[in-house]
């Protein structure tokens, strides 16, 4: 292995530095895009909108629990059964559009259409988790 091969590695500044320096020479221009650009939604980011969407703790833990049993926190769950759709399992999923164009990847429009349903269906998301710790759905 030659000395410069290591010295390349230990140095990725330098080499970023040489290739911007050439794409820059030959009319190109190198762009970072945001990391989140590309990847969907995490758990953790869904948890965190619903959270600032359901400040009252105990609302926000039923309904946390709801979506947990019913999709993993995943957006983009699929019921291959049922067809059912999103966090919280719309059925169809289409029904989420009336919170949003976006339903299909939007954590915080499916977590709005969520609670909008949870709310006039049960009366809270507290009511919705004690019919589903019943029933086994919601």
């Amino acid at each position: 292995m030659s000395v410069s091969f290591i010295r390349r590695i230990a140095s990725p500044k330098k080499a970023l530095t040489t290739a911007a320096v050439a794409a820059a020479t030959a009319g190109l221009a190198l762009t970072a895009a945001p990391a989140h650009a590309a990847a969907p939604a995490s758990a953790s980011s869904a948890q965190a909108i619903a959270h600032k969407m359901i400040p009252d703790a105990a609302q926000f833990t039923a309904f946390s629990k709801i979506v947990s049993h019913e999709s993993g926190w995943n957006p983009a769950a699929t019921n291959s059964s049922s067809g059912a759709y999103g966090l919280v399992q719309a059925l169809p999923g289409s029904k989420m559009s009336s919170a949003g164009a976006d339903w299909k990847t939007n954590p915080a429009t499916q977590i709005k259409w969520g609670l909008d349903y949870m709310n006039s269906r049960y009366g809270s998301p507290v009511k919705a988790w004690d019919f589903w710790q019943s029933n086994g759905w919601y």
